[in-house]
């Protein structure tokens, strides 16, 4: 990740125009359990998430957390693929609108754009 991170740093775009993005929460999934359980899963993905958070800041990166994204619409229809595990259209649409409004300002303002 540091690697990575270090690399998209040094593309040299203007400061809020990079943003790296959470992994979902999704210890809530049925197929949670083949990978260790729902408390594992919620565990090992706050620790990647705020790892990836310190990184890319040190970097300038911006950050943008989907994890109230991810979940904002448990139960609904489509919010989950059939898989169990991986999410469904309505889950990704909701984590775009997120990674939109967290990043639009500062998007529009480098295009010249304005809020």
């Amino acid at each position: 990740m540091a690697t990575i991170y270090d690399r998209v740093a040094a593309l040299g775009r203007p400061p809020g125009r990079i943003a790296a993005i959470s992994i979902p929460a999704w210890s809530y999934v049925p197929a949670a359990n083949e990978y260790g359980g729902s408390d594992r899963v919620h565990a090992l993905t706050d620790m990647f998430n705020d790892a990836a958070e310190r990184e890319a800041r040190a970097r300038g990166l911006s950050w943008v957390d989907i994890t109230d994204a991810s979940t904002s619409g448990l139960g609904s229809r489509g919010w989950i693929a059939a898989d169990d595990l991986h999410p469904g259209d309505a889950q990704y649409g909701a984590w775009a609108d997120a990674i939109w409004e967290a990043v639009k300002a500062s998007w529009l303002a480098a295009a010249g754009m304005g809020a």
